[in-house]
């Protein structure tokens, strides 16, 4: 594939080499749809090439002592539509003040061009010692080669480089591999993240670049066949490395088309431009769901080969510390050192033989990696494989053996997760491999959100996580069958992707799982019922007012069992931890152990089904009294204050804080409200917002559009009132990273902002902040659902709908509007979605009628679907 370009003859006519080069970027991107990518890349390096030799013949640069080399992904001829241009203008000599200012005018020309253009001027000395001290240099010299100049003075360094390189194999073999190490902890040691980097997240083109640099510089060669040449990779398996090379190319492509600049990062922004560009069709969310689990399977890919490669490198390269000799543990594996190797090619010739490796694996703590030749065996016998292995009974009778192994979904489940044969063994698991979700809640894909969820369940039996989870390590320590809880794990959304409620298909799979494998009905209902109702625990407690004793009663109903409410919060607790890495927080925490304790307590008292109000608010009531009269506060004092309270507060707020709470509004003068507390007496890792003061409508709207102005996300409110007239309003609320306030002035800014509102010293803050990058990728209709239960004088309702800035100070604005009174809200961010709970009464203080229902479901829908 070639582009005939009609180069201008004046350096000056700028709009003449810049028609070209949009002529060219046209051409390429209709090309797009047919060529191969292969073609493209080149051609575009080849167009790059003849207009930079076009540049210097017109400067008049000379063909001596001075040569133009291209580095980088320029010096392998392959270029994207936006790539960089690294250049080296290779010099006998430090060019003279005319070379120089030439020098100058050709780079100049290319920026001018819009170009993004990278260079160097040096000596061959220059380039050896430049290339001793940066890797990077080192690097891009192995990749250099000759645009236009002097082809002596170019060979002279080729021969310095290919015979007095810097870096032995060693220490080069090893600075890539840090740089890798170092490179794949930014992207939290996942290929799995949503919004990828094509080049440099696991599994990506700088894993493929960094094989082909090792083998380069060890073989002093520069050809990638070297690999093949010297038996360090199959034919086979470089025709794969290739395939995922054009692959990766082609998705870099089409990223550069839609975003029009040299962007890498594969955003939610460009990801539906980018499928439709790919042939995966122009019906967005299911296009791009599509387009990404292919992806993610190529850097699967990718990572196996990357790193069985590097490790045949540093077999060869560092060579063993010391000989180890083999310790067979049957007549297909063995030990040697840390790592487990197979004894011949034909170990893993039956399902059994590969669930014994594994079985192996968990056995014995010492082992820590496979050996090369290992994976290669593993990865060839998983091609074989022509059914799943669940289907034969010895395969069968070794994965029982190992999910009951203490060890078991530690290393061992590790490795069947990344190298592909839990998605041999179970089918389901081969649909969720690479399986997206277009949304801002999911981080990973759902494999790798499986797998993650499972590995925080072993943690949960690991003795040193009892610090930061020592109810679930208590919880799982006295299970009698904690495997049944790892099957529930590895089921839980293993139906996802399929259409229809995936809890109710993956109860469905888990009971043919447990029908296939034998297990006692006891626990294949178990394990099913907590499939179909993992969710439950945490809805309950992010998005229900678990202090209403109705909503324990429910779900206490819906557990029935200890056992199953014990089962269900170690699975809760993992779950949402490998959703996202910032969704877990200790305020969450708080809010499910309380749901568990007050679960545990109607579930153990077998006269009554609900929790007692009663004794709750008198313990509460005791337990503070204790602590305001160790603090110096008299009796009467005390309950002269608390006559004032209604037994709902008592019940909703904890001994420290009605006593937080109380030591300073006996101490504040009516001349002095509101009182404006900031702290967390709850020690939950969350900041409380505590309002004392006279009643007065549209508090809650105010407080809501200073916190808003202030850019903190209410998660709580509670509002109530005193029995003569004052407000106490409590509020939950984080900074937008999930963090509590720390910081004493950033605190004290908050405290006067509330202030001088409430005061009416100042306006309340009424602008709104625009919606970030990412949110306006996505679209969520609002919606308004009301929640029936037993009060009469409270209405509940649910909203969902996108979590736009200022969305609370929006909604309260609107129950302003319609004198209608909050009581209380939960507020839970799923993603980029909202799902809120608020219960709200009337200015009678009863609840909604039908009609007065409808009229503020309109209002909502109308405030937040607009923008």
């Amino acid at each position: 594939m070639s582009y005939a370009a009609a180069w201008p003859d004046s350096l000056s006519d700028t709009a003449a080499w810049r028609q070209q080069l949009k002529a060219f970027d046209t051409w390429s991107a209709e090309q797009f749809v047919s060529a191969d990518i292969e073609s493209l890349v080149s051609a575009r390096a080849d167009f790059m090439d003849a207009l930079i030799s076009k540049l210097w013949h017109l400067l008049e640069l000379p063909e001596q002592e001075m040569a133009l080399l291209a580095v980088g992904g320029y010096g392998r001829a392959a270029l994207h539509p936006h790539s960089d241009i690294d250049l080296l203008f290779l010099v006998a000599r430090a060019p003279d003040a005319d070379h120089a200012d030439k020098i100058g005018q050709l780079t100049t020309l290319l920026w001018d061009l819009r170009l993004q253009v990278g260079h160097a001027v040096r000596t061959i000395e220059d380039c050896m010692n430049e290339a001793a001290n940066e890797i990077t240099v080192a690097t891009s010299l192995i990749e250099s080669r000759l645009l236009i100049g002097d082809a002596e003075l170019t060979s002279e360094l080729e021969q310095e480089v290919f015979h007095q390189f810097p870096w032995n194999s060693r220490d080069f073999y090893q600075a890539k591999k840090d740089e890798q190490i170092e490179r794949h902890q930014h992207f939290h040691g996942t290929a799995y993240n949503l919004e990828p980097n094509i080049k440099a997240s696991p599994g990506g083109l700088r894993d493929i670049q960094t094989i082909s640099w090792i083998a380069k510089q060890h073989f002093n060669t520069r050809t990638d066949e070297s690999l093949v040449e010297f038996n360090y990779i199959t034919a086979d398996e470089f025709i794969e490395l290739k395939e995922c090379t054009h692959f990766l190319w082609r998705v870099r492509f089409a990223l550069h088309l839609a975003a029009r600049k040299c962007e890498d990062r594969l955003l939610f922004d460009y990801q539906p431009d980018v499928a439709q560009l790919l042939g995966y069709g122009q019906d967005g969310k299911v296009a791009v769901e599509r387009m990404m689990k292919d992806y993610f399977k190529v850097v699967l890919r990718v990572g196996e080969l990357n790193r069985m490669l590097l490790q045949f490198f540093e077999q060869a390269i560092l060579g063993p510390m010391e000989l180890i000799e083999p310790q067979p543990l049957d007549a297909d594996f063995a030990l040697s050192g840390v790592q487990i190797m197979a004894l011949h090619d034909k170990a893993f010739s039956t399902p059994q033989q590969i669930m014994q490796f594994f079985c192996y694996v968990a056995e014995y703590p010492v082992i820590e990696s496979v050996h090369s030749h290992t994976i290669r065996l593993l990865r060839n016998a998983r091609r074989d494989i022509t059914q799943p292995l669940s289907e034969d009974a010895e395969a069968r009778a070794r994965f029982l053996k190992l999910i009951k192994h203490p060890r078991g979904f530690g290393l061992a489940f590790e490795l069947m997760h990344r190298y592909g044969v839990m998605a041999r063994y179970l089918p389901a698991w081969d649909h969720i491999v690479g399986q997206m979700q277009f949304d801002l809640f999911h981080a990973y894909t759902v494999d790798e959100h499986t797998y993650r969820l499972v590995r925080n369940l072993y943690r949960f039996t690991l003795p040193e996580t009892a610090e930061r989870f020592p109810l679930c390590v208590e919880l799982v320590e006295q299970m009698k069958h904690p495997e049944w809880l790892f099957l529930a794990g590895i089921f839980h959304d293993i139906a996802k992707g399929r259409g229809g409620d995936h809890s109710e298909l993956g109860a469905v799979d888990a009971r043919e799982f447990g029908e296939q494998h034998g297990l006692p009905q006891e626990g294949i209902d178990l394990i099913a019922w907590l499939v179909e109702k993992h969710l439950l625990m945490s809805v309950t407690a992010q998005k229900r007012d678990i202090y209403d004793p109705d909503v324990i009663a429910r779900f206490a109903e819906a557990c029935q069992t200890r056992t199953r409410l014990d089962y269900l919060y170690c699975l809760t607790v993992a779950d949402i931890r490998a959703t996202n890495s910032n969704l877990w927080n200790n305020w969450k925490a708080t809010l499910l152990e309380e749901l568990y304790r007050a679960t545990c307590d109607v579930l153990e008292k077998t006269d009554r089904k609900t929790i007692d109000v009663r004794e709750r608010m008198l313990e509460n009531r005791q337990n503070a009294m204790a602590l305001l009269l160790s603090a110096g506060f008299q009796v009467d004092d005390i309950s002269q204050l608390w006559g004032r309270f209604t037994a709902d507060y008592f019940f909703r707020h904890t001994p420290e804080q009605i006593a937080w709470h109380s030591q300073h509004i006996m101490h504040v003068q009516e001349h002095q409200l509101p009182l404006v507390l900031i702290g967390d007496e709850n020690n939950n890792g969350t900041t409380e917002l505590f309002i004392y003061h006279t009643e007065e409508s549209n508090l809650f709207a105010k407080v809501a559009a200073v916190l808003d102005n202030e850019q903190l996300s209410i998660h709580d409110a509670q509002i109530l009132n005193t029995r003569d007239g004052y407000v106490m309003d409590t509020f939950i609320v984080l900074q937008r990273d999930g963090r509590p306030l720390a910081d004493v002035q950033r605190i004290e800014e908050v405290h006067q902002h509330l202030h001088d509102v409430l005061r009416k010293r100042k306006e309340v803050p009424k602008g709104y902040r625009p919606l970030s990058r990412r949110m306006r990728n996505f679209q969520v209709p609002t919606k308004v659902k009301f929640i029936n239960l037993k009060n009469q004088r409270r209405t509940t309702f649910e909203l969902i709908a996108l979590d736009r800035p200022g969305l609370i100070a929006r909604l309260a604005h609107v129950l302003q509007r319609l004198d209608i009174n909050l009581m209380a809200a939960k507020i839970t961010t799923v993603g980029e979605q909202a799902e809120d709970l608020f219960i709200v009464a009337s200015n009678q203080q009863e609840a909604l009628t039908e009609s007065e229902r409808d009229v503020l479901k309109k209002a909502i829908i109308d405030a937040l679907d607009v923008e």
